[in-house]
């Protein structure tokens, strides 16, 4: 028999510990924010580098660029059919990333085909000065040479476990929730 188990394991205070120390590494790393921005993956990256962009706000009074990034169709491990879906979604194409410091932001990191497609659709879009990878949660097992910058927990897995980041903006609350299954003698 197998059963589902669930546990929390980063709540709302470590979350918002995490995204401060995030935000101050990411002003360390590149000496404040000058010709800085931040870009979310969509859903949950962007609610995250907007709480990034908030908390560098308070910290050095400055504006911080903030956007979206939507990389459906640039995703290698969707079919044709989702791809057609998403036609018109993607990057902004109003988004000026020239010559900047991109932190792109995603919620958790896993096979790394989420980041290449958001790098895919930063490239359409201009040439930055840099990428760097920010994210909440880095469980492991890359199918791409794709390294984060800044980590806010890494959370060693198995396959068999899902990571679920829950927002308040989306979800009502603030956590991080590890599911997986685990086999019963009976």
């Amino acid at each position: 028999m197998v059963q589902e188990t669930e546990h929390v394991l980063m709540d709302e205070t470590g979350m918002r510990r995490a995204l401060t120390r995030i935000a101050h590494e990411i002003l360390e790393r590149n000496k404040g924010f000058e010709n800085c921005m931040l870009i979310g993956v969509r859903t949950r990256g962007i609610y995250l580098a907007r709480r990034i962009a908030e908390k560098i706000r308070e910290i050095e009074n400055v504006p911080v660029p903030v956007e979206e990034i939507d990389v459906t169709r640039y995703r290698d491990d969707r079919s044709a059919k989702t791809e057609q879906t998403a036609a018109g979604a993607g990057a902004a194409s109003e988004m000026d990333i020239h010559n900047k410091k991109i932190i792109l932001f995603d919620d958790v990191l896993f096979t790394g085909r989420t980041v290449r497609a958001a790098m895919d659709a930063l490239m359409d879009l201009g040439r930055p000065q840099m990428i760097q990878l920010a994210v909440l949660v880095d469980r492991g097992h890359r199918e791409l040479p794709i390294r984060p910058d800044y980590v806010g927990k890494n959370i060693p897995t198995s396959r068999l476990e899902k990571i679920e980041v829950l927002l308040s903006e989306v979800d009502g609350s603030d956590q991080v929730v590890i599911t997986g299954q685990r086999r019963q003698n009976g």
